[in-house]
């Protein structure tokens, strides 16, 4: 049965706690974005123009940022880096709304790169929470989380801004911010699996060499990525300018609504299928069925129904990207890898929005369509050669010694009470 593989996720300690905690702290970071453009175009008075530039600023913060938290995470642990980014996303949200445009630029920027690594620490402690063979359910149902996140964030912020005004939506953004990064420093999911600090432990304190990971293949999955969100933003784009081009503006809201259902079912069935598929598969299919919505008239409910196959493969096709790279990617940098693959990520959405903006107005958002699916298709080509070459998986082995001090940490996690765990014989924790 489909629901099967989920009934066995949720049975993980750990793991129902980790996806509610992690599905209301993006909640506040996807409204981010939506309310720093309303401030400044609408309630400031500055356009669309300037508003593009301090999204833009947030968004190089939060490409440079995403990778340097992750190596922190590694090196230091997931407290530190959640008690500074905390602390640094209610510094500005509690007064953004209050600076004048120069000075809002350089915050936004200064605040992405200080940015609550809430997507990839969830799905970096979900790697280490879920076993292997399991992976590809629980980032599936993580996929799902993030479409319900973004359902909600921009629409509370547009909802916000709209009733309560700026101040007080942005001041609610900062309090959701703090307490989603309290959330997650009082949890403290681990980070590592604990055979996998046991490996770490036998084979010493030696840290992983970039070189070991950041090869041809992982940038070529990154691309992948960036491919997947490519191809998204455009088709979002494309199909809110049909919608206005054909006077139907009003149904624009429902009609993503819907499309973002169409992900939800697809992540859904995807993590209940007996075996995965290569994220260049998935991307590559959503990109070809992409082309055909540009032949698609008579109202935008056939338009939205042309999307049906496109939709379908939104959360497999980033959810596969994910497991993918943990698969790759040792352990002990696994929290870098994550943060490059954030930073493909807004790369790829960043860079469509333009691209897909003047084919919008050069040609029509029909061709839009068509330029989203080919360019999917071209950089998953661009892909293939170095996909050939990639690493092998990054599995831990661990001895028999090994296999008794895994079993001494689980006994001891679960304990009743916990003095009752000798101090002569300390276990690692695999939330250090």
């Amino acid at each position: 049965m489909a629901l099967a593989p989920y009934r066995r996720l949720f049975k993980i300690p750990g793991v129902p706690t980790l996806l509610l905690v992690g599905l209301l702290a993006r909640v506040p970071a996807t409204a981010t974005g939506m309310a720093l453009t309303l401030h400044v175009a609408e309630v400031m008075g500055l356009r669309y123009g300037p508003a593009g530039v301090v999204a833009m600023a947030s968004t190089i913060g939060m490409a440079i940022g995403s990778p340097l938290a992750g190596r922190f995470v590694d090196r230091h642990g997931l407290r530190p880096v959640l008690a500074v980014t905390t602390v640094a996303q209610a510094a500005f949200w509690s007064c953004a709304w209050a600076l004048p445009f120069p000075a809002l630029v350089v915050a936004a920027a200064l605040a992405g790169l200080l940015g609550l690594p809430v997507f990839s620490v969830t799905r970096q402690c979900l790697a280490a929470i879920v076993p292997v063979e399991q992976r590809r359910t629980g980032f599936a149902l993580d996929s799902i989380m993030v479409e319900l996140s973004y359902m909600a964030g921009p629409a509370l912020a547009v909802a916000g801004i709209t009733t309560l005004g700026s101040g007080v939506t942005m001041t609610v953004i900062g309090a959701g911010m703090s307490v989603a990064g309290l959330g997650l420093i009082v949890l403290n999911p681990p980070i590592r699996s604990a055979e996998e600090l046991v490996a770490e432990a036998e084979g010493g304190k030696t840290r992983v060499s970039r070189r070991q990971w950041l090869t041809p293949a992982f940038v070529a999955l990154l691309g992948t990525a960036a491919a997947a969100t490519f191809v998204l933003t455009a088709t979002e784009l494309s199909l809110v300018a049909t919608m206005n081009q054909a006077g139907q503006t009003a149904w624009v809201g429902l009609a993503v609504a819907i499309w973002c259902v169409f992900s939800l079912i697809g992540g859904f069935v995807y993590g209940g299928l007996s075996r995965g598929l290569s994220p260049l598969t998935l991307i590559a299919a959503m990109g070809l069925a992409t082309v055909p919505v540009a032949l698609v008239g008579g109202g935008w409910h056939w338009l939205i129904l042309a999307l049906l196959p496109a939709g379908l493969l939104c959360a497999p096709s980033l959810s596969a990207t994910v497991d993918v790279l943990t698969r790759w990617v040792p352990s002990e940098a696994r929290g870098e890898a994550m943060g490059f693959h954030g930073t493909a990520l807004l790369i790829g959405g960043a860079a469509s929005a333009p691209i897909a903006g003047v084919v919008i107005d050069g040609m029509g958002p029909q061709w839009a369509f068509v330029v989203a699916g080919l360019a999917g298709v071209a950089m998953v080509l661009a892909a293939l050669p170095f996909w050939r070459r990639r690493p092998a998986p990054a599995t831990v082995v661990a001895s028999p010694a090994a296999a008794a001090v895994v079993e001494a940490v689980e006994v001891a996690e679960t304990a009743e009470p916990a003095s009752a765990v000798p101090a002569s014989a300390p276990v690692p924790s695999p939330r250090d």
